[in-house]
């Protein structure tokens, strides 16, 4: 990512950074440069994702004539306890000061989003994930960095055994999850263009016929009714497992043939520990709620077994964040993908990492109460310029 980083020109720079940062740097132009070494951290436990900020560190170093030397402490994808630096960033005072406001927004959202993914990878360990957090993205470089993240994430994860993210939804942001390209079969628009569920999936297969089929099976509330009408339509697909059925329904109603008591039901016979303790009002609703619940996911897997498709696989979306896959794996709730936006952190003030100078010139100063910021050995030190 050192290559092609946008805003690395000293004018998109002036302009996108903190004004008494850029007055700083015209003080120290004045009276004299020094070199500096910052302590880049976030003031919560993150998993390191620091390429993009690196890759852009670099690029401005090219840009400047200069040399930047970065020390990272952890290296992607490893867990960063509260307060600890990152990397120790190093160089000419004049020419690092006006960088940090952007420094910042390329790392702290990311670590954030890294550590969510991890989570909630490792409690579900054998599902596979898909990123699907695009749409709700500010723009290009909010998606970008929210796909790195998840791949950090997600490749964290698998270190430990779990599936992890295997891909994502957009070709722009595929290159994060190896080769390829984004994935996804029907959104709800092609299922009201079709008229029915069963006619968009022969729409999909008449298109693609090489592809695996996933049907998404809400959008007329049948959702048991119109999965099984599809997997009775095509059978070769559904036994040679290429075929799956996604769950999507919204939280305003349940899923067909469910309700309270039903939903209490299916899960007494497949789960029962997970609603025999106390229950937040969040986790039941994740349980036996509407939407997509465990008991909807459970549900959908006895309906397809009864019917003789036990190959066909069930992927579920629709709010998928760490405390509902804590839930759904407490459930034992019978997925095989997940796909999710719902690594973007939800509360941004948690996303704001920091830089703190703390050496002037081989002297360690830093600002009283940061002391723990001090620099120490053991990383691995990284050339930029």
């Amino acid at each position: 990512m050192a290559e092609n980083q946008p805003g690395a020109d000293d004018a998109s720079i002036a302009a996108r950074t903190d004004s008494y940062f850029n007055r700083t740097k015209a003080i120290v132009t004045r009276f004299g440069d020094c070199r500096v070494t910052y302590a880049v951290f976030l003031r919560r436990p993150v998993v390191s994702a620091p390429r993009l900020a690196i890759g852009w560190l670099q690029a401005v170093a090219r840009e400047r004539n200069t040399r930047f030397d970065i020390e990272v402490m952890h290296e992607e994808g490893a867990w960063v306890g509260a307060g600890d630096p990152i990397f120790y960033l190093s160089g000419s005072f004049a020419q690092l000061v006006d960088l940090e406001t952007i420094i910042l927004q390329k790392l702290g959202a990311a670590c954030v989003a890294a550590h969510n993914a991890y989570q909630m990878c490792c409690e579900l360990p054998g599902v596979a994930f898909l990123a699907m957090e695009a749409r709700h993205c500010a723009g290009q470089e909010m998606q970008e960095m929210m796909a790195y993240a998840a791949s950090v994430g997600g490749a964290a994860a698998k270190r430990e055994g779990a599936k992890g993210f295997v891909g994502n939804a957009n070709d722009a942001t595929a290159h994060w999850f190896g080769p390829g390209r984004g994935r996804g079969t029907m959104p709800h628009a092609l299922i009201g263009y079709a008229g029915s569920t069963l006619r968009a999936a022969e729409m999909f297969h008449a298109t693609f016929p090489d592809q695996d089929l996933t049907v998404l099976t809400d959008y007329f509330g049948r959702e048991v009714t119109d999965g099984l009408e599809v997997c009775r339509r095509f059978p070769d697909l559904a036994a040679a497992g290429r075929m799956a059925v996604r769950l999507d329904t919204h939280g305003g109603r349940f899923m067909e043939g469910l309700d309270p008591a039903e939903s209490y039901a299916v899960l007494e016979r497949h789960a029962p520990q997970a609603v025999r303790r106390y229950r937040s009002e969040t986790e039941l609703r994740h349980l036996v709620g509407t939407g997509v619940s465990a008991a909807a996911i459970w549900r959908m897997r006895e309906a397809l077994d009864e019917a003789g498709f036990p190959k066909v696989r069930i992927v579920a979306s629709s709010g998928f964040g760490v405390q509902k896959c804590r839930v759904m794996a407490e459930a034992k709730a019978p997925l095989d993908v997940v796909g999710t936006g719902s690594f973007i952190p939800d509360a941004w003030s948690e996303t704001y990492a920091t830089a703190d100078i703390v050496d002037y010139d081989g002297q360690a100063r830093v600002k009283v109460g940061r002391e723990f910021l001090l620099r120490h050995s053991g990383g691995r030190k990284r050339n930029a310029g």
